[in-house]
């Protein structure tokens, strides 16, 4: 078993069944009383929004939970380490990401006054892919892709799992994509207006962000068109701590066309990827991540995958979170990533009272 206790993942029809055979009985309550203290002990939802737990220490964090001091030689090295990725690494990564940041804005802006043309199309991808890998540099990236014979292909829809805001740049480090997501302020609006000049991004205001129909119809429009980018999505939409997928929505999955399944599995080992972005802004997690010691991580490209005749968008968005989830050796979750950020719905309790209560009816409890 995985975790501190060992869940027994039988169905509650199947275990209440064993107990009795019609009535309620009150022995009933202990089942969800059980299911009560599994989750307060272990709750397999909100575990997966926090870092992982290592092993053994990566030379990164100078105490954990249990230990304050741990010997003179460890804390002899972890000094050094912090003089080299503070005074060393830190500033020459700087660097490197205001050069990409800068070439990217200056680069996207100029190709985007030329005319529409396959040339302007060969210099996008230029400017988008050298920008891409200084940024990757800037993290000391060092990133193996395997099975480059599945890339996503134009007109298609590439779909990751989702461990942090830089797995966009460990993709295009490897080949251009169209982006999707809202119109930002600040830098990454500077950022996105100076790219969609020279790329077919896919950028919605706030207010267009919450019209479905909106953004299905102008997804469908980017997709049908074969001589575009193929779309970057994470169907989460939230950052999960590289242990794990959960539920891909079923949004990107209803737009149609070829689907290209990508896993992403960072080494923790080397420094922490995931971003929780609710202990940290993104100023004080892209700080942590350029004084980590490297950024380290395998992606996998999968076999094409469409939508069969007899499937509704729900089970094809389940079929590609499995396949992902086996290979990047990933937990497989069936819950919502946006439980890191509010409760359960009542309607999910809800389900779980119907359940029994019709068990109680079929077996002739209630007449």
């Amino acid at each position: 078993s995985q975790g501190i206790i060992e869940r027994d993942e039988t169905p509650m029809e199947k275990e209440i069944a064993r107990l009795h055979r019609v009535d309620f009985e009150f022995s009933d309550i202990f089942y969800f009383c059980r299911k009560g203290c599994e989750a307060i002990v272990e709750d397999e939802v909100t575990q997966r929004f926090s870092s992982e737990e290592l092993v053994s220490w990566n030379l990164l964090t100078r105490t954990n939970v249990n230990f304050h001091y741990i010997s003179l030689r460890l804390t002899i090295v972890w000094v050094i380490g912090v003089i080299v990725r503070y005074c060393f690494l830190l500033p020459l990564r700087f660097t490197l990401a205001a050069i990409g940041i800068t070439s990217m804005i200056v680069g996207t802006t100029m190709v985007g006054q030329l005319p529409n043309s396959s040339v302007k199309n060969y210099l996008s991808e230029v400017v988008h892919l050298t920008c891409s890998r200084i940024l990757v540099r800037a993290l000391s990236g060092t990133i193996h892709y395997h099975n480059k014979e599945n890339k996503p292909q134009k007109g298609g829809i590439c779909v990751a799992n989702h461990t942090s805001p830089i797995d966009a740049i460990i993709l295009t480090n490897d080949g251009c994509y169209a982006m999707v997501g809202q119109v930002h302020g600040g830098l990454m609006g500077v950022i996105q207006r100076a790219t969609v000049k020279a790329c077919p991004h896919v950028w919605f205001e706030r207010s267009e962000i919450k019209d479905r129909h909106l953004v299905t119809k102008r997804l469908r429009e980017h997709v049908a068109d074969k001589s575009k980018l193929p779309i970057l999505i994470f169907p989460e939409g939230t950052c999960i701590n590289n242990t794990s997928v959960m539920m891909f929505k079923k949004g990107s999955f209803e737009i149609g066309g070829t689907i290209y399944p990508v896993a992403i599995k960072y080494d923790p080992q080397f420094g922490d990827a995931f971003w929780n972005s609710s202990k940290y802004n993104i100023v004080s997690y892209l700080l942590r991540i350029m004084t980590s010691w490297a950024i380290v991580c395998n992606v996998w490209y999968m076999p094409p995958m469409v939508r069969k005749e007899d499937e509704d968008a729900v089970q094809f968005a389940n079929r590609v979170k499995s396949a992902i989830a086996r290979q990047g050796g990933l937990t497989e979750l069936p819950w919502d990533g946006g439980l890191k950020r509010a409760k359960v719905k009542d309607t999910f309790k809800e389900e779980q009272q119907k359940n029994y209560s019709k068990m109680l009816v079929r077996n002739g409890s209630i007449g």
